[in-house]
């Protein structure tokens, strides 16, 4: 028996003038899933991510969490109910500790009861991700990489997370902390059923992370399926490689 829906995003349309960056966008995620979302530049993956996270509102369509409707919502309510993203570019709080910046979403939560929960749901963030050491240390001071995982830890934190949309949490990074992050995202999906949908360009780290991918191009979803599947559709190599395959 296949997991229930844990979020639906159905017939989403979002136009800004006379471009449609999304035309009746539809992806359904099971509870416990990791979705890989991809597709080349200008497919409008960021722009999906936008509507269904709140950062911007659809001109047409309906997005569901649970049974829930949350089209419309702000994104911070909508991170209330369990549904969270991270940024390309990781976000933190320069001059507070990387624990602080740790402790901070998961203190600002109406759901926060307990402030010892939150310091040791911190500890065993910073030891999965190897942060333990720079524990003390401000974020300002970390390398891109150390932020981009610190940025992930922060989203962890939040009390009732179900879904959590990464977008390219791995462009610009070293191969060691892509495998801290690969292995921090298998974790967390392992430990507390997590739902995950990852957009990356990395195809190799896609492979590894997602049973199921969603591809998207020119707006639209264009397949679904596993990555090998889908790597044999005339329409996604021509999307790609800008020619079909000889």
């Amino acid at each position: 028996m296949s997991a229930a829906p844990v979020l639906v995003a159905d017939g989403l349309v979002k136009r800004y003038g006379g471009l449609v960056a999304n035309d009746t966008v539809g992806m359904t995620l099971a509870a416990g899933e990791i979705r890989g979302l991809i597709g080349p530049n200008g497919a409008g993956k960021t722009t999906f991510v936008n509507l269904v996270t709140g950062i911007e509102t659809p001109d047409q369509g309906i997005v569901r969490l649970g049974d829930v409707p949350i089209t419309g919502l702000s994104p911070h309510r909508i991170a209330e109910r369990g549904l969270v993203r991270s940024f390309q570019h990781a976000r933190a709080f320069p001059s507070l500790t990387v624990r602080e910046n740790l402790l901070v979403p998961y203190m600002a939560s109406p759901a926060t009861t307990d402030a010892q929960a939150g310091m040791a749901r911190a500890e065993e963030l910073m030891r999965l991700s190897t942060l333990t050491p720079l524990a003390d240390q401000p974020a300002g001071a970390l390398s891109g990489g150390q932020r981009m995982l610190l940025m992930a830890c922060a989203g962890f934190m939040i009390p009732g997370i179900r879904v959590y949309v990464l977008d390219e949490p791995f462009a610009g990074i070293n191969p060691v902390v892509k495998d801290t992050l690969i292995e921090l995202i298998l974790h967390e999906n392992k430990t507390t059923g997590m739902t995950f949908l990852i957009v990356s360009h990395e195809m190799e780290i896609v492979r590894r992370l997602c049973p199921k991918v969603t591809v998207m191009i020119q707006g639209r979803v264009a397949a679904e399926g596993t990555l090998d599947e889908i790597a044999q559709r005339e329409d996604v190599i021509t999307a790609y490689l800008g020619r079909a395959s000889a």
